[in-house]
């Protein structure tokens, strides 16, 4: 297991969890941020390290057992030299949330979250609704089926084309269960936030990561960003995300055209190494993921049946309430951005809303009366959006994903970083480089305002 020095004294575990094709140090600058504010004396930082590099192909649900397998070792290891440790907090960068709240739905199915204060639960550029592609028509095709072959288990699970177990359903839908492990799991935490770029992220788009059926920042000059005081130009209002317009010229017809013009012109070039490229590197990719792929098969096999499969039985657990109550008593143990994504008409929308298709109705109906008590603030950050901004097409399950997840009660800031184009990276300063440098800003608004002790 991956740790960071940490005082004996510490009582607060914090599981920091990376994403797809990640390591832990991609999370470096997350510790040391969170070190810099608390020290070792109150804080106890776990990087769990066996998802790394192409292990995180092999799906969510084999990731999420490993991860609590790490912390269990953890806890046991810490509390055999004395160290008594009362509260945890679970945060995960892409791939990473996901993992995260399979997590959750664990320990929470082990015990532990009703034995520890749960504390702090938050994502940041994390694909919750999946990955699939907004889309109508052949780009749908074409992303959205060739997408979830190229990465095993994780593909098919965050594509939505996965049978989860023996619920007939995606495994992010049963995450999203309210009747789930998962939900009443992570309804436990105290704090509950979700950070998403909202350009520049090839990976993840913002409304998988934002928990949301529009997208009001489509196009930029069209909105009037709406910051928050004190983190200006990165951190929008998660309450208000745009202000009324203010009025402007757009200069003569003549300037319009050349700007349209220089436009073009500047994308001639990037378009000629893209045809020159792409083949070559897309010939390399899918030999590559064939390869993992394969390799992926083989670990997730011998993970069920092998010894793993004698080590990780015991996570094997009911993962809805109705089969979950008698488990506490014995236990206790990342092309897609490139395109414009496609919108439902108004008759689409109105399907939609209804939703009577078996994907939809999956969702309970606590769902709805959960989102009752939903916050004011929430209800009216989604009415004012959805107002000037024309749904996604979604599939209904992806729709009653972000439904029961906004029922919850979950935080949600979107991001704008400007001075980099990887913003994917960039929210979290994977690397030490001045173009991630928002990022930062990034982190200390999380550790002001979201992040308790």
């Amino acid at each position: 297991m991956e740790t960071m020095p940490d005082a004996l004294k510490a009582d607060h575990l914090c599981v920091l969890i990376h994403g797809l094709w990640g390591n832990p140090s991609h999370l470096d600058y997350i510790a040391s941020a969170l070190r810099d504010r608390y020290g070792g004396d109150d804080l106890y930082i776990l990087c769990p390290k066996t998802n790394s590099g192409n292990y995180t192909y092999d799906g969510i649900e084999l990731g999420g057992e490993r991860i609590v397998h790490e912390v269990e070792e953890t806890l046991e290891s810490l509390a055999e030299r004395g160290q008594k440790i009362t509260k945890i907090s679970v945060i995960g960068y892409s791939l990473g949330g996901l993992l995260a709240r399979y997590a959750i739905g664990l320990l929470n199915a082990r015990g532990w979250l009703d034995k520890l204060e749960p504390m702090n639960f938050t994502t940041f550029a994390t694909p919750h609704v999946g990955v699939r592609a907004p889309l109508k028509g052949y780009k749908d095709q074409i992303f959205n089926v060739l997408g979830p072959r190229t990465i095993s288990a994780s593909g098919r699970q965050m594509w939505l084309i996965d049978s989860f177990r023996d619920t007939g359903r995606p495994l992010l839908g049963v995450l999203a269960d309210p009747e789930s492990i998962f939900i009443t799991g992570l309804k436990k935490f105290r704090q509950r936030s979700v950070y998403a770029n909202i350009v520049n992220d090839r990976s993840v788009l913002f409304y998988t990561s934002g928990l949301s059926k529009v997208d009001p920042f489509q196009d930029l000059e069209d909105v009037n960003i709406n910051y928050v005081k004190g983190y200006e130009d990165v951190i929008i209002d998660p309450d208000l995300h745009v202000l009324p317009l203010v009025e402007r010229t757009h200069g003569s017809a003549t300037a319009r055209f050349w700007k349209k013009i220089k436009s073009v012109t500047l994308w001639i070039p990037l378009s000629l190494l893209l045809i020159i490229l792409v083949p070559l590197a897309s010939t390399f990719f899918l030999i590559n993921a064939g390869i993992q792929t394969c390799r992926s098969s083989k670990r997730i096999r011998l993970h069920e049946v092998g010894k793993n499969g004698e080590r990780f039985g015991r996570y094997r657990v009911p993962v809805l309430l109705q089969g979950a109550q008698h488990v506490v008593e014995q236990a206790f143990e990342n092309v897609n951005t490139i395109q414009e994504p496609a919108y439902l008409s108004n008759s689409d929308t109105e399907v939609s809303d209804a939703a009577p298709e078996k994907s939809r109705s999956s969702f309970s109906k606590s769902a709805q009366n959960d989102a009752d008590v939903e916050s004011s603030s929430a209800r009216r950050s989604s009415t004012e959006v959805s107002t000037h901004s024309p749904k996604l097409a979604l599939t209904h399950e992806q729709f009653g994903i972000i439904d029961s997840l906004n029922a919850v009660g979950i935080r949600k800031y979107p991001v704008h970083i400007q001075k980099h184009y990887h913003s994917h990276a960039a929210i979290i300063v994977r690397d030490e480089k001045d173009g991630f440098r928002e990022g930062k800003i990034v982190m200390k608004h999380w550790l002001d305002n979201e992040f308790v002790l």
